[in-house]
């Protein structure tokens, strides 16, 4: 007898409903996320930009050309020059490669090691978790900007430094995200049931608890990218940041924000967009992986 038309008295076997082609499954989400499948395309575009930014950028981002300072935007120069006769949009091109490299390598550490450390502090509790969310607590009272600031202070300029900078202060706040996600894990019957079979502490945190807390951990890596990339531009503005050559949105606005305000508007303007931009989509697309990912939002 056929499988499908199998049927036991008073009921009937419901046949499996048949899973839907990628295709419409992705046109499906995106109906159901528009703001985060737009911020999604801004994202990819940025990213396309970034690493063939040496094939999309029609000029070198950071040969001078004193022959052609503060040309307009035209048909050669999309976007006019600055003030040393540089492209403005071959160095926004080129900046969104600094921008992602100190947004996404800053936020994967910060929200890794928060992550970890969320984790062990929710598992082992007692005075270990007291005095670790008491050390959070201090971190946490100072804004992003203000303890980026007193990092980059002293480790200096460049930019290592200033993904170290960047990282700091991302790790509290991912760790008591995750912590809080934990707690609930840890008193699940299966933790209890690997401490019986002798599972040492590293093996029940990484294999049992870490898995289960990967979605705030994968949302807040999103935000953190956005947020990254806002600092990093606010820390080269002031000056304490990347340095000349290398293309950074901040620095462009540093360029062209007091000076020539008037005279070159385009040389802040444009770089202003893009970072809002930036922001905006990565933004967009942590809301709509949030509202995916959580199962509260999702059965809404």
């Amino acid at each position: 007898m056929d499988a499908v038309s199998q049927t036991i008295p008073g009921k009937e076997i419901e046949e499996p409903a048949a899973s839907k082609p990628w295709l419409v499954s992705l046109f499906d989400l995106i109906r159901q996320q528009p703001l985060g499948a737009a911020g999604a395309f801004i994202v990819i575009i940025m990213v396309f930009l970034a690493v063939f930014a040496n094939l999309v950028a029609p000029f070198d981002p950071i040969v001078n050309d004193y022959g052609s300072m503060h040309i307009p935007p035209d048909g050669t120069h999309w976007l006019g020059t600055d003030q040393f006769g540089r492209d403005v949009l071959s160095r926004l091109i080129y900046g969104a490669r600094t921008a992602l490299v100190v947004g996404f390598v800053s936020a994967f550490i910060g929200a890794t090691a928060g992550l970890v450390l969320g984790v062990s502090s929710a598992y082992f509790g007692g005075l270990f978790d007291l005095i670790f969310q008491r050390v959070m607590d201090v971190f946490m009272a100072f804004p992003l900007i203000i303890l980026a600031l007193a990092v980059v202070s002293i480790f200096g300029t460049g930019v290592e430094n200033l993904i170290i900078a960047i990282t700091i202060p991302f790790i509290p706040r991912c760790a008591r995200v995750v912590r809080s996600s934990a707690l609930s894990i840890r008193e699940i019957p299966y933790v209890d049931a690997a401490r019986a079979l002798g599972f040492n502490h590293r093996r029940i945190i990484l294999r049992h608890m870490v898995p289960n807390v990967m979605a705030p951990y994968l949302i807040m890596i999103t935000a953190f990218v956005g947020q990254a990339i806002l600092l990093e531009a606010s820390l080269t503005f002031l000056g304490l940041g990347v340095q000349e050559p290398t293309p950074a949105w901040g620095l462009m606005l540093q360029g062209g924000a007091e000076e020539y305000a008037e005279s070159a508007p385009w040389m802040a303007i444009f770089p202003g967009l893009a970072i809002s931009l930036a922001v905006f989509g990565f933004n967009l697309f942590g809301d709509a992986l949030r509202d995916v990912l959580d199962p509260k939002l999702r059965s809404q």
